[in-house]
């Protein structure tokens, strides 16, 4: 588990309503991002929160600094106050457009439990599924393994959890991958309340930034549910039809059948025979739990509907 300051009671996702100047009342989310030594960032998201009615549309950014207890973050005059797991949001004039409660979401496929047909390749007991595996004491595989066995097409599902970074930008916050077949790498990245690029969490790294940011707040499971269709290669081994790709992050669809035109930044070249899955060893203690697999003799052609989620 990573070290938390006193920032990090404050950094998190809060949802309310507010009075828009005609009277009317309208659904907001805000993201509060701890930036260390006391700074945050922020965007107040018209509509309520990602994937929960906004949808990459109306924004507001906001940066600001902790003070004692509380953060204050401005957008000009405009100043939303974050204390006591509410944030209260006041316009130019002082007045009051109302108070947002704190909220700690979860994917609904967290714990989701593997289907009839599926392979469960980490389940907190034992490595043997993986080349060099290690557990922590908590029961989570630690980041810096391959899978044994090679992979065509297949259904995935993992639970990742990121450190909390707060002074880390960019790639250096809490990064490490989902390498498939170790040519194409989905990015696993604390990517918390940013506009996605296409190196950030969700994205086919360099290639395709996810359609949205799905991502929750470090040290939040987060869930990953991955359909893959390998390339094709004919007789003589050209390709002759691309990967395909979907990943549900969270939930939430962020990558909708795409095709991959290539590998992806250090991935290994493109080839006719399968490979492993590697989860990235970046540097940061980014862990897994829940990890399985359905391995099919076909294409994926399209996103089946997901199994219940285990009840929590």
């Amino acid at each position: 588990m990573s070290e938390v300051d006193a920032d990090f009671a404050l950094q998190g996702e809060y949802y309310g309503k507010i009075r828009l100047p005609n009277g009317t009342l309208e659904d907001v989310g805000i993201q509060v991002v701890a930036r260390g030594d006391g700074n945050f960032i922020g965007r107040q998201l018209r509509g309520g929160l990602p994937g929960n009615g906004w949808h990459n549309d109306a924004k507001l950014e906001l940066t600001g600094k902790r003070e004692g207890r509380r953060a204050l973050l401005f957008h000009g005059d405009y100043r939303v106050s974050v204390e006591d797991n509410k944030a209260n949001v006041v316009n130019s004039n002082g007045d009051t457009l109302g108070i947002l409660t704190r909220v700690d979401r979860q994917s609904q496929f967290l714990g989701l439990k593997p289907t009839p047909g599926a392979v469960v390749l980490f389940d907190g007991t034992s490595t043997e599924h993986f080349v060099n595996g290690k557990i922590d004491e908590d029961g989570n595989l630690m980041f810096g393994t391959v899978t044994k066995r090679p992979v065509g097409d297949f259904r995935l599902h993992l639970e990742f959890r990121l450190p909390y970074m707060p002074y880390a930008t960019g790639q250096a916050r809490s990064n490490s991958g989902l390498y498939i077949q170790e040519r194409y790498e989905v990015q696993i990245l604390d990517s918390f309340g940013l506009d996605p690029q296409f190196n950030d969490c969700g994205s086919i790294y360099r290639t395709k930034i996810p359609d949205i940011n799905m991502s929750f707040p470090p040290l939040s499971w987060q869930t990953y549910d991955v359909f893959f269709t390998a390339a094709r290669f004919d007789s003589e081994g050209k390709k002759i039809a691309p990967a395909r790709i979907s990943v549900v992050h969270n939930g939430i669809l962020v990558q909708d059948n795409y095709e991959i035109p290539n590998k992806t930044g250090a991935g290994k070249q493109e080839g006719p025979n399968p490979g492993v899955i590697k989860l990235q060893d970046h540097g940061n203690p980014v862990v897994f739990r829940n990890i399985w697999i359905e391995y099919r003799n076909e294409p994926a052609t399209g996103l089946e509907e997901l199994p219940t989620p285990a009840t929590k």
